[in-house]
């Protein structure tokens, strides 16, 4: 059982990811389709996201592949042979609780150390892509607007040459002007991105009298760089800190209306991988302590399932209530010991109860 749960939780695993994967990768379409991204870089830029999700998906699985394991095991008679050849249920729930575990390793691994690291990845790739328009200029025949500067290219030749450029700079409404050339290149600088125009001219119309104003020249520079600012100093959100930082960081380093969120994000992460456990231990609760009945198990999967969303959608609103009054922290903590305790409480109960009111149940009907 522990063999084929591992598997299954695998298999599950990486289909619901793939699902998800899927749709999170048609945010940054527009970036393959209006900026020239590479799709080495659209797979490295989507992949960072994953471990986000994978707390998220990792317990939802493993509820799902339990469910599916011990009620094929009912269906077939085989938990009552189990039973029947002396197995308790500390013995039939083993299995289960061993995954949940290894689950509940795997989660906090991701909440620890690695969703910091791939959230930061994450933004700071997509910051070098919003400010590096290198491989926007390239873009031959087309007219690209860089946040009031508009750029064409004829053509690119060899190494890079920009041959036919137009350049029209409209970043100040008052002084707009316009700048063509034969030819140019496209530069990277410390200030950042910079197209050299080589034998062109500038020109610019005078607002108050219409007038306009032809300068020639052989070599002109335009810095076309969105922002100077270092990636690196950027104010970092609550996904690209650790645990420590979140619970202890205080202003400036985190803006004072942002404290409680960052709280609770904390909270957050040491407290989601529980869902494994606690996910596990509702299903176990329903199916596991209970005895077999000739009318199926379809309401029993039906209280699991709605058991398991109740508890995840708590979970949501308790994080958002503690990130506004984090008075409310604990309760974020009650609602994932709560099913852990009560859940295992049931199960290792056993069905020697219910199974003696099923028995008479049938006998009166």
């Amino acid at each position: 059982m522990l063999k084929q749960q591992l598997i299954m939780m695998v298999f599950v695993t990486l289909g619901l990811l793939c699902v998800i994967w899927l749709s999170q990768s048609l945010r940054f379409v527009e970036m393959i389709v209006n900026r020239g991204l590479s799709i080495s870089v659209f797979l490295q830029l989507t992949s960072l996201l994953l471990p986000s999700f994978l707390t998220i998906i990792i317990p939802i699985s493993l509820f799902f592949v339990i469910v599916f394991t011990y009620n094929k095991l009912i269906q077939d008679r085989e938990l009552i042979i189990m039973r029947s050849a002396g197995l308790n249920q500390w013995a039939l729930a083993k299995p289960a609780l061993i995954v949940a575990l290894l689950s509940t390793g795997v989660c906090y691994f991701l909440t620890l150390f690695y969703l910091p690291y791939s959230y930061q990845q994450f933004k700071e790739l997509q910051f070098s892509i919003r400010n590096d328009y290198s491989s926007v200029l390239l873009q031959e025949g087309s007219f690209t607007d860089l946040d009031g500067l508009t750029v064409y290219v004829r053509e690119v030749g060899r190494d890079n040459e920009l041959l036919g450029i137009l350049v029209h700079d409209s970043r100040d409404p008052d002084q707009q002007t316009t700048m063509m050339a034969k030819h140019g290149a496209l530069l990277r600088t410390d200030e950042g991105p910079r197209i050299v125009l080589l034998d062109g001219n500038r020109q610019e119309v005078n607002a108050e009298d219409g007038t306009m104003s032809i300068l020639y020249f052989d070599r002109y520079a335009v810095d076309i760089a969105h922002s100077a600012e270092d990636p690196t100093l950027r104010y970092r959100e609550a996904r690209e800190r650790g645990v420590f930082n979140l619970l202890t960081g205080t202003p400036p380093d985190i803006a004072s209306n942002d404290i409680g969120a960052f709280r609770a994000e904390g909270h957050d992460r040491l407290i989601s991988p529980l869902n494994a456990i606690a996910f596990a231990s509702i299903a176990l609760a329903v199916l596991v302590s209970s005895s077999f009945s000739r009318r199926g198990q379809t309401g029993r999967l039906l209280i699991a399932i709605g058991v398991m969303v109740l508890c995840q959608a708590l979970g949501i609103a308790m994080k958002n209530l503690a990130a506004k009054n984090s008075a409310l922290i604990p309760l974020m903590y009650a609602n994932a010991f709560l099913p852990i305790i009560l859940g295992l409480y049931w199960t290792f109960r056993g069905p020697q109860i219910r199974a003696k009111r099923a028995i008479a149940e049938e006998a009166e009907a």
